[in-house]
């Protein structure tokens, strides 16, 4: 039997769901998700086509002890929701700062869970960062709005590349500075 890494890492209530840490369960639905065209062309890491394997390695990378990133599912199913409705991660970076990165499943697309998970973060700050910094591809104006909806500011604007899409993206900053 594989002895599971004890994950330490706090549940974050939402209005309409619980932000909770991953569990190796998830995986068929993150895995039908993640593999959606649609959700891999909005992030830099996830490839598409989703390769066999792929959801299961990164739940294991997510529940490693060594892990610099914390990833949560906005899980509805106390509220009658989905029990996976999207995925919203901080990672640490130097000098107290964290970056934090979501997506929220097609099906949900327009129904302010996104703004609730980054604003479920800000509020309870579980890495007690100085600063929250994050990142959108500049053709996704709805990002964008989730996050100056929770108080991020414009940085200014740059590239990242996405896997999915083979090339480097223009790409929005934004930082939100914590009390």
């Amino acid at each position: 039997m594989i002895q599971e890494p004890i994950v330490v890492q706090p549940a974050l209530a939402a209005e309409r769901f619980v932000l909770r840490a991953l569990r190796r369960s998830d995986a068929g639905l993150i895995a039908m998700y993640m593999a959606d065209k649609r959700i891999a062309e909005g992030s830099r890491a996830i490839p598409n086509p989703l390769p066999p394997g792929a959801t299961e390695a990164f739940i294991t990378r997510a529940l490693s002890e060594g892990r610099d990133t914390d990833v949560w599912v906005m899980d509805g199913s106390e509220r009658g929701h989905a029990e996976v409705l999207g995925l919203v991660s901080l990672t640490h970076m130097e000098r107290e700062q964290s970056e934090i990165t979501y997506w929220v499943a097609p099906a949900f697309w327009n129904t302010g869970y996104a703004s609730e998970a980054v604003r479920a973060i800000v509020e309870a700050n579980p890495h007690r960062s100085r600063t929250l910094f994050a990142e959108v591809f500049q053709d996704n104006p709805g990002s964008a709005r989730v996050l100056t909806n929770c108080g991020f500011e414009y940085l200014g604007d740059a590239e990242a590349f996405s896997v999915a899409r083979g090339a480097t993206v223009p790409t929005w900053t934004y930082l939100r500075k914590m009390a």
